[in-house]
């Protein structure tokens, strides 16, 4: 789920939920496929998993883990255990399915970096980690003290280098990483690498950086939702806050306010918003074109959006 407004921290952190696996290219459609087909695919109650999805029993644990680490789908948290889409699960479902728009990597991937409770070491690295270039001993060893002060239990070194690990694999392809290794026809790589948010400062000494994207690879509406996702009561929003505050569109994207005010000039040109910066304050007003009572109905809403504008 994602962070309320100001939330310091969870009452759950979870680590190396991923069984090691990385999201694999064609995993998140096979996966919401059959969880329309059968809601308790994952569970054996109707036939072996592992034989319905064509994996191995760890990354059918790996699979049902990140369907839910992402956004796609839901399980109740007592009783009888079951998946099911989730409004952006069948929203993605129904307008791309075999995840190959970017739009729709950035909502995964914005789902995924604030899910505090199921992907603890992304929310970390995103919102909380304030270091540009680092190594897996920089993350590491800050993440170890975050999760202390939290007041959590202790995690292994191995538990936080495999999470760390699993995040390279996400955001670095691994022809930049192991180029020597990759196979024309493999289809290894986790489709979150083409977001092109991490890369390689220095390979022999293993270090790594958070990386700016390009102004034309975020479509604005996929910033709006993050915005109205993260909006509170009032009627109003600082754009400071859109930049620093946590899982908003600056810490989730790698946004500097160079590439965020091209960003909302171009949501003000479209009609979303309205950019307000008399009295020294610069804010931002949702227009009434943005519909729904909740931000989680708003947040929908500028999916839906997202599409229809593309396929005009």
């Amino acid at each position: 789920m994602t962070m309320a407004i100001g939330k310091a921290r969870s009452d759950i952190m979870k680590f190396r939920a991923h069984e090691t696996f990385f999201i694999r290219k064609g995993w998140l459609y096979k996966g919401m496929k059959n969880v329309l087909k059968d809601e308790y695919v994952f569970m054996g109650v109707n036939g072996n998993p592992m034989d319905i999805l064509g994996i191995g029993s760890n990354m059918v644990k790996s699979l049902r883990y990140w369907l839910q680490a992402v956004g796609l789908t839901t399980e109740p948290i007592s009783g009888k255990r079951f998946q099911e889409l989730t409004p952006l699960g069948n929203t993605i479902f129904e307008h791309d399915k075999y995840i190959e728009e970017m739009g729709t990597l950035w909502f995964l991937h914005y789902k995924l970096a604030s899910n505090i409770d199921e992907a603890t070491a992304w929310y970390y690295f995103f919102n909380e980690f304030k270091q540009s270039e680092f190594t897996r001993d920089d993350f590491i060893m800050q993440l170890d003290t975050y999760i202390r002060m939290c007041g959590e239990e202790e995690k292994s070194n191995r538990i936080l280098t495999d999470d760390f690990n699993c995040i390279i694999s996400t955001y670095v392809p691994r022809i930049k990483s192991n180029p020597e290794k990759v196979q024309p026809e493999s289809n290894i790589d986790c489709p979150l690498g083409e977001l092109d948010i991490v890369d390689i400062v220095n390979k022999k000494e293993k270090m790594y950086k958070k990386s700016i994207p390009k102004i034309d690879v975020i479509h604005p509406v996929i910033v709006l939702a993050v915005i109205v996702d993260n909006f509170n009561a009032s009627d109003e929003i600082k754009i400071s806050s859109i930049l620093n505050d946590k899982c908003n569109a600056g810490k989730i994207f790698n946004l500097d306010i160079i590439i965020l005010t091209s960003i909302l000039n171009r949501l003000e040109l479209m009609g979303y918003i309205k950019i307000n910066r008399t009295a020294g304050l610069d804010v931002i007003i949702l227009s009434d074109t943005i519909q729904g009572e909740t931000h989680s109905e708003k947040f929908m809403w500028c999916v839906n959006e997202y599409y229809r504008v593309i396929n005009v």
